[in-house]
């Protein structure tokens, strides 16, 4: 797949999602971005916003398996992952799949269940398989998670450890629409009607072959550097107890090579880097009291890092 076909497919998958979700090109851009760099990402925001249409309208673009799991808190393990069902006629445990093993999972409202439930996420987003009493299953590729949760909402909920945000790619937020927006969308027939006459606009072959191809974009040695030193320098940045995994820096190097593709480069830019910097590290920082204190915000010391660090040429 040369240059010029892979921005095709990245841009068009982008504009049919942006057909339901009116005014939200950037943020569907970086969602886009990370589904195809192999990612997942985080939707924090408001209710009544559309994160959840966002993630059926990408299942729809793409042509994947899709399932949605509501999260709450009586949800167990075994309802994300599957369950071993004796068959008394065949004298044996058989594995029934859950909802995990779909191309594009919806983790809906993530927040509200135990920490021991969330964690039943970790290995598959991790290492792209799930381990159960059966044996260990490899998930399909492409294996996409959209997680959501609600950030006016406390009550009922349970924070994500650190060790799962850090496997989000990104943390996107939608927020609301302008009135001239939202005027649009009264005048549409509505997400649901407009989400059924949905069409893919790329099969899964196709998809397979842009995430390969993506792979390929050129990043120089400098620009690495670069990327890692922003990383790392999150890791002693005043007001930061717990800075970006060496993880952050691979998913900058991802993403940065989707951004570059979908601008129909085969190199990766600062630009590009700079672009999707502050969703891709902001949320795996911890913050100390010293911060709150101050009202420093994570995506404020990711911007205060690479203020003080040279950009490349």
């Amino acid at each position: 797949m040369d240059k010029s076909q892979l921005q095709n497919l990245l841009n068009g998958v982008t504009e049919n999602i942006t057909t339901l979700l009116k005014g939200k090109e950037t943020v569907v851009k970086k969602a886009v971005c990370s589904f195809f760099a192999g990612g997942h990402i985080l939707l924090e925001d408001v209710p009544g916003t559309g994160k959840t249409t966002l993630a059926k309208a990408l299942a729809k673009s793409v042509d994947m398996n899709f399932s949605r799991v509501q999260f709450t808190p009586d949800l167990m393990p075994a309802d994300i992952t599957g369950v071993s069902i004796y068959k008394q006629d065949e004298g044996e445990f058989i594995f029934k799949k859950g909802p995990v093993f779909s191309n594009i999972v919806l983790a809906d409202e993530i927040n509200r269940a135990s920490p021991r439930t969330q964690s039943a996420m970790l290995e598959a987003m991790g290492e792209g398989q799930v381990s159960t009493d059966s044996g260990i299953f490899i998930l399909e590729k492409p294996f996409f998670v959209i997680a959501t949760q609600n950030n006016v909402e406390s009550r009922g909920t349970y924070s994500l450890p650190e060790s799962q945000m850090d496997r989000f790619t990104m943390k996107l937020s939608l927020g609301y629409v302008t009135i001239d927006e939202e005027v649009e969308i009264l005048n549409g027939n509505g997400f649901m009607d407009q989400l059924d006459k949905l069409s893919p606009v790329a099969s899964s072959e196709n998809i397979l072959k842009a995430m390969s191809a993506i792979e390929s974009v050129k990043i120089s040695e400098e620009l690495k550097h670069f990327i890692v030193t922003v990383v790392n320098a999150t890791r002693s940045a005043d007001g930061v107890k717990l800075g970006g995994s060496p993880r952050a820096s691979l998913a900058l190097m991802k993403v940065g090579k989707a951004i570059a593709a979908m601008d129909g480069r085969d190199f990766v830019i600062p630009d590009d880097i700079l672009e999707i910097a502050v969703p891709v590290v902001a949320h795996r920082l911890m913050l100390d009291s010293s911060a709150y204190a101050t009202g420093l915000s994570k995506e404020n010391a990711v911007l205060n890092v690479i203020e003080r660090i040279k950009v490349p040429s």
